[in-house]
């Protein structure tokens, strides 16, 4: 009886916590989404036929719209990658100038009686 009283203390805890919520709505998500989807979708060839049509349509209708998101992404990206490039030599160049400085000895005050 005891044991079963601290178990349910210690799960509650964890329960509470957002990343095991997040953690749990993700994997219901996935189940239901598995289910519903894969069920029949996968089973019936002119339900999958159909899906792969409205998909075609969607892209040629707003192929400017993700061509143009597409390119915005890649050159966020490209931004990115450059600022951290940059952030990274800053940081070796400035580690690399602290090792090049002699230690400086640290200076002990003097007594005063």
């Amino acid at each position: 009886m005891m044991m079963e009283e601290q178990a349910r203390h210690m799960m509650g805890g964890m329960m509470n916590s957002p990343m095991t919520q997040g953690a749990m709505m993700a994997a219901t998500g996935f189940a239901a989404g598995r289910g519903l989807i894969g069920g029949v979708l996968l089973r019936n060839p002119l339900l999958l036929i159909g899906a792969g049509l409205v998909a075609g349509y969607l892209v040629h209708k707003y192929e400017k719209e993700i061509v143009l998101a597409a390119t915005k992404a890649m050159g966020m990206g490209k931004d990115f990658a450059l600022q951290q490039k940059e952030h990274l030599s800053d940081l070796v160049a400035e580690a690399q100038e602290q090792e090049a400085q002699p230690p400086q000895a640290a200076e002990t005050p003097s007594p005063q009686a």
